[in-house]
């Protein structure tokens, strides 16, 4: 369609969805009002009441925890990306940037990876630095002592140290995240914030928090075994607990624990509070809130996870007596704890683990893409050859969305949301795309990925990449359970109303006003989808790829919102088909990221060929929605109604396809060579003042390399032999190519593999003469 064509078609495409969703709603407000005077809201209503889910007490903990904001707009069908650039910033503030040019510098060259690993744990100076520059306590106030960082501020440094070394990454990543320090400044009484708070941002005290335990797993709350039972003893309220936790990151060091459990009140002791999960601070000696310290208390034995050197063990107790001062928030939070704990730690599951991720595919966007410039076969560099720019392709995109997903993300926390849906999305989508890019990056430097040593830069993170996926959730039941289930319920514009409306009991009203509510939304989302998806068949890609995969994302929110409004009509059912769920939540994460990815391009336009990542990026976040649309389809449930969602949103079939291989050949150019694409994709990693580092050597022969091949091109064009200077600055590339193709060796690793019992005792003339 021509540019004559395309302005014709503006109007009409604007239109037709105001009349679809206008038209749709007058429509079925009429259809609703005939069904009241028949009679058939009635037994709507009972039917619901039968097929609907009961919420639990932890499950409406979740539910109204932190906030809703994107995610509603998604479910509503209805997102912009104008709207996001309208209302969402992120930067980083001068004090922040200083900690990390300076202390995060310094302390990741301190860092030895290799010596680390050998020993299991940071060397003494590495731990004393940690703790007395403040690097557990950056989320803490300053008027508590910390140093009062933003969330971004608190991923660009975790993300800063994971590329150099990720047991020092946890390390710092944990206190921050997942420790008690911010239930503490949300929760705690004033006399625990005043004595802990300080404690903990100058590294006095180390928290772990312990809530995992071997029933319950991922099922935190709900196969919880961990009890305790209101007691008073010697004129003290308390609680004697058992608990026997596993899986506890700092564990072996912490000196203060904090501590989640069922709590019961059999004998009504309790003045304060309530029954349920609470949540309390133990210290491992005596202090003003535990005057005779925790008795039984245990921390210590370490667990080995995969060799990564962080410190993580158990913490246990049987029959422990815990002063009721130690519950965070006193006796007025007792069962309060699920509250916390989804309200708090939700927010670090999107900060901590994706800097982790975002990490991994920023350093291999660097190292692994300077490598293949570097590293040649057949006498031409490895960036060259087609398999390998598959793979790094791959790096670059993925490397891109985590980034993309990330900033917005953050953006959102500093707008004061704190969205737990699009938390649970970051954390599953970057750490699988952080694993994605990492075993990509393993296949693209081969030998030299395989062999540990001080040389490997990329072993650790390869290593420890399943941590990531099974922590804080396991993905595959974060994918299957959460992001889609709790994000039907949280964020859909109507649900959580309809089914309140059903638990009350007797609110048929309620439940009437709902239920038209819900119908008109999936008729006005329904016209949306309609319209919209005729409008991208006259959409071009053109030069304006932004706006082109605008239109696309438009059209799938559409239609995202009314097959999730379809998806309701299994009614409890959807909370245990976990295939289906699953394909909805990999929609939702896409629209997510998708959206990221364009406010991010909008926000970074400037750099030159990043118009090309975005290409590569959205086209892959299109095609992995439509496949999740097709897998729903496919296997609906109720009969009828996958073809019927098929025929109404994607009526000629797929239309979404991967990148084709020009493009994947230009992208993975861009980080082979000395580009802005490279420089900004490679933002904040780590290089070495150590010319015999690894990643300082490949970091300084990128552009030497890339030169000298452009030497020798045009040499061999002209039919001549390099110059003087040509000729230093080939040689110069050559020398620095060979450091970097060597891999380490040992004269021994672990026990001695030579020496007499090596030596046989037998010969082949003994051998014979037995045989015969």
């Amino acid at each position: 369609v021509g540019s004559q064509g395309r302005d014709m078609l503006q109007g009409p495409r604007k239109g037709a969805v105001a009349l679809s969703a206008q038209g749709a709603r007058v429509f079925y407000a009429n259809a609703i009002f005939k069904l009241q005077k028949r009679g058939f809201i009635g037994p709507a209503y009972t039917l619901a009441k039968n097929v609907m889910p009961k919420i639990s007490e932890t499950e409406a903990a979740a539910l109204n925890s932190g906030s809703v904001c994107f995610d509603r707009e998604l479910f509503e069908g209805n997102p912009s990306t104008k709207r996001l650039l309208e209302k969402y910033k992120i930067k980083i503030s001068p004090e922040e940037q200083a900690f990390i040019e300076n202390e995060t510098e310094a302390l990741c060259e301190m860092l030895d990876s290799h010596q680390i690993d050998k020993d299991q744990n940071l060397p003494p100076e590495v731990w004393n630095y940690i703790r007395e520059n403040k690097f557990m306590g950056m989320i803490i106030p300053k008027k508590f002592g910390g140093l009062g960082f933003s969330g971004h501020g608190h991923a660009r440094v975790v993300e800063k140290i994971a590329g150099r070394n990720g047991a020092a990454a946890v390390t710092v990543m944990v206190p921050n995240s997942l420790g008690p320090g911010e239930l503490l400044f949300h929760y705690g009484t004033p006399e625990q914030q005043n004595f802990y708070l300080p404690r903990l941002a100058h590294g006095i005290d180390i928290p772990c928090f312990g809530l995992t335990g071997a029933p319950n797993g991922s099922d935190a709350a709900g196969s919880m075994q961990d009890e305790g039972v209101v007691v008073q003893e010697n004129g003290v309220l308390g609680m004697r607990v058992s608990f026997n936790k596993r899986y506890i990151t700092l564990a072996p060091v912490a000196t203060v624990v904090g501590l989640a459990f069922k709590l019961r009140d059999p004998n009504k002791l309790l003045t304060k509070g309530k029954e349920g999960i609470t949540v309390a601070l133990l210290p491992t000696e005596p202090n003003q809130f535990a005057p005779e310290g925790i008795k039984g208390l245990k921390v210590g034995p370490r667990h080995n996870p995969l060799n990564a050197a962080f410190m993580n063990g158990t913490v246990q107790g049987e029959n422990v007596f815990i002063p009721m001062s130690c519950v965070i928030g006193g006796e007025a939070k007792t069962g309060y704890g699920w509250n916390m704990l989804v309200e708090c730690l939700g927010e670090g599951r999107g900060i901590s683990l994706p800097a982790m991720a975002v990490s991994s595919g920023r350093l291999s966007c660097l190292a692994v893409g300077g490598y293949a410039r570097v590293r040649k076969q057949f006498k031409v560099p490895i960036a060259n050859m087609e398999g390998v720019q598959e793979k790094l392709a791959v790096i670059v995109r993925n490397t891109y969305q985590c980034v993309a997903g990330q900033h917005l993300f953050d953006a959102i926390l500093a707008d004061g949301d704190k969205p737990p849906v699009l938390s649970a999305i970051m954390k599953q989508y970057c750490t699988e795309r952080g694993r994605e890019a990492v075993n990509e990056a393993m296949d693209v430097i081969g030998g030299s990925g395989i062999i540990k040593g001080p040389s490997n830069y990329l072993a650790t993170a390869y290593c420890a990449m399943p941590i990531a996926i099974t922590v804080e959730g396991a993905n595959a039941l974060t994918r299957s359970l959460i992001i889609f289930g709790q994000g039907l319920n949280r964020s859909h514009p109507h649900l959580l109303k309809l089914i309140e409306s059903i638990q009350k009991g007797d609110d048929i009203i309620g439940f009437n006003q709902e239920l038209k509510n819900i119908i008109v939304h999936a008729m006005s989302n329904l016209g949306s989808s309609i319209a919209r998806g005729l409008s991208v068949q006259f959409q071009p890609k053109g030069n304006d790829i932004a706006g082109y995969y605008e239109a696309q994302m438009s059209r799938l929110a559409a239609n995202f919102a009314f097959c999730s409004d379809v998806g309701m009509t299994m009614g409890g059912g959807l909370k245990t088909a976990e295939y289906i769920s699953g394909r909805y939540a990999d929609i939702l994460s896409n629209l997510y990221i998708g959206y990221a990815c364009l406010w991010y391009y909008q926000n970074h336009k400037n750099v030159k060929g990043l118009s090309k990542v975005l290409d590569i990026a959205m086209a892959d976040c299109c095609y992995k929605i439509q496949e999740a649309f097709f897998g729903i389809f496919s296997n609906f449930p109720i009969p009828g109604l996958g073809p019927m969602m098929r025929v109404l949103t994607f009526p000629r079939g797929r239309e979404y396809f991967q990148a084709k291989d020009s493009l994947r050949r230009d992208v993975s150019n861009l980080i082979t060579t000395p580009t802005e694409v490279r420089a900004l994709l490679t933002d904040n990693v780590f290089v070495s003042k150590k010319e015999s580092d690894r990643v300082n050597q490949i970091a300084r022969a990128v552009t030497l390399a890339f030169e000298a091949d452009n030497v020798l091109s045009a040499c061999r064009k002209e039919k001549r032999e390099p110059r003087d200077e040509e000729q230093k600055l080939i040689s110069a590339a050559e020398e620095l190519r060979d450091k970097i193709i060597q891999v380490d060796t040992f004269e021994a690793i672990g026990k001695e593999h030579r020496g007499g019992f090596m030596t046989p005792t037998w010969t082949v003339a003994k051998l014979e003469k037995a045989e015969q």
